[in-house]
């Protein structure tokens, strides 16, 4: 016998009673979409999200099928064994939740694993989802790996179905084809269907993409308060990120090579930001800029160094190792 589809209503679970997601002047919540496994370098996505969770008044709306969406023999969860008897194992999951920022305005989080699976039908469920919880804006948020500095503040990117609402930020700035996920799936249908989707891309020093690096979830939220209003509580990231920044540099500290790495990495960005001041755009610059196919092979090595590594724990606060 052929197997069925999975209806929508089947990827996900919704919380009774549902929390109350409209605002106080009757419009409805942003949707942020924060999906862990693709283009998380730095853990940045994970880190973003378990912040905003952490630190806000968050209650759950949906939980989404870990057994419909999730391919487990490709990323296997882990199992905790004592010695005698398996005890505990720690399950992918994917969840959406109702957040108020630090004034009271309500917002939506979906964030946890990526699907591996059915990504046009967990699309779906989520525009459904949106269409009757009223959402108006969709933000997803990205990570990767780029050839900058920790001694820099993190630069961001950002593309959209309103390049107007984008504001000041800084645009890709050329056309490039690229391995796609469920996040950038989700932003391209949500437009389709007249949702004002964007997306946010925070660039991570390439040598640090195996670790955490708070430096980067603090900008990528820091795009979204500009984007939306929200005040979104940014303290504990930027205290953490000076943390991080203070054992790389340690790290990186009498070592000639690293160093000189480091060091032509600075020149190269603040050659880019100075040219960035005049042409709006730090990527705007002609002479030296990755290509769209060098950006697409970046993200396709990234790609390759995170198979068959599980995914991190967030939790893990200090850099495993600076190169």
């Amino acid at each position: 016998m052929d197997e069925q589809p999975a209806r929508d209503d089947a990827l996900y679970e919704l919380a009774f009673p549902a929390p109350q997601v409209t605002r106080p002047d009757g419009t409805g919540p942003v949707l942020i979409h924060a999906l862990e496994g693709f283009a998380d370098a730095g853990h940045a996505v994970a880190l973003a999200a378990a912040h905003l969770r952490d630190s806000l008044e968050s209650e759950l709306v949906a939980t989404f099928s870990s057994d419909e969406l999730m391919d487990y023999r490709s990323r296997r969860p882990t199992i905790s064994f004592s010695g005698e008897t398996f005890t505990d194992v720690e399950m992918p999951s994917l969840a959406l939740h109702a957040i108020r920022d630090n004034s009271g305005k309500g917002f939506l989080l979906l964030a946890g694993s990526e699907p591996d699976l059915r990504w046009e039908q967990f699309v779906d469920a989520v525009r459904r989802l949106s269409d009757g919880l009223g959402v108006t804006d969709v933000i997803g948020l990205n990570a990767i790996p780029m050839a900058v500095p920790h001694t820099r503040p993190p630069s961001i990117t950002a593309h959209g179905s309103d390049p107007d609402a984008l504001g000041d930020l800084p645009r890709w700035g050329s056309a490039m084809k690229l391995p796609a996920s469920a996040s950038m799936l989700l932003e391209l249908r949500m437009g389709e269907h007249d949702y004002r989707a964007s997306g946010l891309s925070v660039h991570v020093p390439h040598y640090l993409a195996q670790t955490n690096y708070p430096a980067a979830s603090a900008r990528l939220l820091a795009a979204v308060a500009e984007l939306t209003g929200l005040d979104l509580p940014l303290a504990a990231l930027d205290s953490a990120a000076e943390k991080v920044r203070a054992q790389v540099d340690t790290e990186v500290e009498g070592n000639t090579e690293i160093e000189s790495v480091v060091a032509a990495l600075e020149t190269q960005y603040d050659t880019f930001t100075q040219a960035a001041q005049e042409r709006a755009s730090l990527l705007a610059a002609e002479e030296s800029l990755p290509s769209g196919d060098e950006l697409g092979a970046e993200l396709e090595r990234f790609l390759a160094e995170q198979t068959g590594t599980g995914e991190a724990d967030p939790g893990d606060e200090g850099p495993r190792s600076p190169i």
